[in-house]
Formats: C-alpha cells, sequence, structure tokens
C-alpha cells in the first residue's frame, strides 16, 4: 500500500514534466525570385489540436534556425472579439525554405517602430486614413458629400482613393492631420520633410476606385457612408467602408470594401463586394491619368497597370494588380474631362466579390528610382499573387 502511495506523486510528477504542444511551420517560395516582407498567416482553427487548446494570447513565433522571438499580430476578421489569425512576417529566399516554432510562452512579442495604423478622421470633415512604413491613402465620407452638395468650398464628393506620398517609414496620419488643425488648414500640401499630399482625385477612381463600366460610361458611388475598424497593429490593418446604394445601368447597386494594408507593402488590398437585382457586368477598377503627360504601361496577360507621372520635382508611380483570372478587359480611357483620363482593369466578380491591389511608389522616398523598378516591383507583386507561399504546420 505504501509503495501505490509513493508511485503516485511520481505518477503526477511526470504528467507535469509533459512537454508544452508545440508546432512546427514550414514555409515554401516556389519562385526564382526573393520575397520581401511576405505575411505569413495562421488561421487558428487549423492548427494542431494540442496547439488550438493554448492560450491564443500566448501564442509566439521563433525563427527555427536562429531562436528569435518575431514580431506577431492576433487577427479578428470579423469583429466578433475572437481571434482568428495568427500573423507575422518574414523574408524569403528565391526557391527558399524556412521552418518556425509555434509555443505558449510569457514573454513579452517584440515590439517595432514600423507598423500599420487607420483611423477615421473627424477634424478634417470627416476622411478615412491607413498607412503603413511605405505608403498612405485616405478617402472621404458623407459630411464631406453632405457640403459639397450645399455648395460648401469645405465639401468634397468622391469615391475615389487619395495618395499621401511619405518619405518617411514611421506614422505620419495624426502628425499631418494636426498640422491642418493646429498649425494652417491644408497644410499637408506643403512638403516639411516627411513627404505631402500633391494628388489630385477629384471625381476620378485615383488609385483603385471602382465602378461600373457600361455602353462606355463608368457608374461610380458617391462618399463612403460608414466605416468599421476591424485591426490595426505592427503587420496588418483591416476595415470595412460601405456606400450608399447607387444606380449603375438601370439597376441599384450595394457596395462594400474590406480593405487592408500590410506592413512593407506599397499596394493596399481590396476585397470589393458588389451586388445588384441582377449582378453587375463588371467591377471596374480605376487609376487616373490626371493631365495624361506621364507613361502608361501594362501587362494584360499578368494583370497588372500602371502611370508614371511627374508632379512637382519628382515622379510618382500609380499601379493597379489583380489575378488574371478575374481580368477580361484593359482599357486606355481619354477624356476631355481630366478627371475622366483614367485606366480601366475591367473584371467579372465571383460571387459578387473581386480581390485587388492597388498603390503607388513615388520617387522621393527613395523606394523606387526609375518608372523600370517599378515596373519591376508590379510584375514581381503579380508574381506572388499568382504563386502564393506553401504554408504546412504540423
Amino acid at each position: 500500500m505504501k509503495l501505490l502511495l509513493l508511485a503516485l506523486p511520481l505518477l503526477v510528477l511526470g504528467r507535469g514534466l509533459a512537454p508544452a504542444p508545440t508546432a512546427t511551420i514550414t514555409v515554401r517560395n516556389a519562385l526564382n525570385l526573393a520575397r520581401r516582407a511576405e505575411t505569413i498567416s495562421l488561421p487558428l482553427a487549423q492548427l494542431p489540436a494540442g496547439v488550438r487548446q493554448l492560450e491564443a494570447g500566448s501564442l509566439r513565433v521563433r525563427d527555427a534556425a536562429n531562436k528569435a522571438l518575431l514580431v506577431s499580430q492576433l487577427l479578428d476578421n470579423n469583429g466578433d472579439g475572437q481571434p482568428d489569425e495568427l500573423l507575422f512576417q518574414t523574408d524569403m529566399p528565391a526557391k527558399g525554405t524556412k521552418s518556425f516554432v509555434l509555443a505558449a510562452s510569457t514573454e513579452a512579442v517584440p515590439t517595432s517602430p514600423l507598423t500599420t495604423f487607420a483611423r477615421f478622421v473627424p477634424e478634417r470633415t470627416d476622411d478615412f486614413a491607413w498607412e503603413n512604413d511605405r505608403v498612405a491613402f485616405r478617402t472621404y465620407g458623407p459630411v464631406a458629400e453632405q457640403l459639397f452638395d450645399k455648395k460648401d468650398p469645405a465639401g468634397t464628393l468622391s469615391s475615389g482613393m487619395d495618395c499621401w506620398l511619405k518619405r518617411v517609414s514611421y506614422p505620419i496620419i495624426d502628425k499631418w492631420y494636426g498640422r491642418h488643425v493646429h498649425e494652417k488648414p491644408f497644410a499637408y500640401h506643403t512638403d516639411t520633410g516627411e513627404g505631402y499630399d500633391p494628388y489630385h482625385v477629384g471625381s476620378s477612381r485615383g488609385v483603385g476606385g471602382t465602378g461600373v463600366l457600361k455602353d462606355g460610361k463608368l457608374y461610380i458611388s458617391r462618399n463612403f457612408a460608414t466605416y468599421k475598424v476591424l485591426a490595426t497593429g505592427p503587420i496588418r490593418t483591416v476595415f470595412e467602408l460601405t456606400y450608399a446604394p447607387w444606380e449603375a445601368a438601370g439597376q441599384t447597386v450595394t457596395e462594400k470594401k474590406t480593405i487592408s494594408l500590410d506592413l512593407g507593402s506599397n499596394l493596399t488590398r481590396y476585397e470589393e463586394q458588389l451586388s445588384a437585382p441582377t449582378p453587375p457586368p463588371n467591377c471596374t477598377i480605376g487609376l487616373t491619368l490626371h493631365e495624361q503627360k506621364g507613361a502608361v504601361q501594362a501587362d494584360r496577360p499578368a494583370g497588372w497597370c500602371r502611370y508614371w507621372e511627374k508632379i512637382d520635382d519628382s515622379y510618382l508611380g500609380t499601379g493597379v494588380v489583380v489575378a488574371p483570372s478575374y481580368l477580361v478587359d484593359y482599357q486606355d480611357h481619354r477624356s476631355a474631362d481630366k478627371d475622366a483620363n483614367q485606366l480601366y482593369m475591367v473584371t467579372k466578380p465571383r460571387q459578387n466579390t473581386v480581390v485587388f491591389y492597388a498603390g503607388f511608389g513615388w520617387q522621393k522616398s527613395g523606394q523606387f528610382a526609375s518608372a523600370a523598378a517599378w515596373d519591376a516591383y508590379l510584375a514581381e507583386f503579380a508574381q506572388r499573387i499568382a504563386s502564393p507561399l506553401a504554408i504546412s504546420v504540423k
């Protein structure tokens, strides 16, 4: 009997020493192309059973080669308060493989001065703005639309996407709007060393605004009506914009955009949902050509187009990338109306949804010295979409 009593604590102690659940993540790059700042997404529901039992907030990612603890971000995709994915980033060598270890830890997730960010901006009428370490954007809300309808000079009517040209890696949205409020209205139109906003959108599509093209006419929404921020963090920002129903070729269209921007990317990802009693004939993505003085380039089979233009004393490249399976037409549309000079990527949504990427590269940021460098970036981005990283977890 005494032997049994002595054995019992040993059994419990043995159980206590059992190793905690871990998972090994293997990432493979099939392209003969080095891939910088690739975001690895781990759906929590697809992790091994043992790891799923761990508290999501305790999960940490380490590089298997050097044991370095990596910056990571839990993401709640549907706003229900429960995390759905764990994100981290890595650079992948051409034709390369990397391994990572996922385990629970009380060690703090590393912090980084580089981040992504988005917010509603009531102090500038009602903009919505977003950024990462390379680019920044904004678009316009319902109050700006109402002021426009009242012929108030503070009003803006546009569902186009605006570029904010930054040349620093740290966040600038709060600072630039702060200058607007506390120093001088629209002070962000002047470059004091961090960048500025010289980009004209007007009624054009800007960089990645959408519409429905029918019989040579582009039907578009007005300003966004509501917004919802789903995530901001060191790796990814996600938010939703919804639009009031609008008319396109005789029928009412409803529209919602789920927009995300990853750290290290010059292109915003758009998940565009358009629905109508009869499915719209297309979703057309626009890229404004301003005064038509720049240079157009496109690779329709690969699914990208761009415009390279001079703005003040530097050059700006804008671009759209879409998987070729969505693409049905590409048009270089010229008009006497300056805001109607645009490149059109005409896509066919699947189940009312199309995914595309749009953004820019500013020469003065030091990221792209020439149009050829911007073209190479877009071409490589298209290759990365066509050949996603292979990720296995066990």
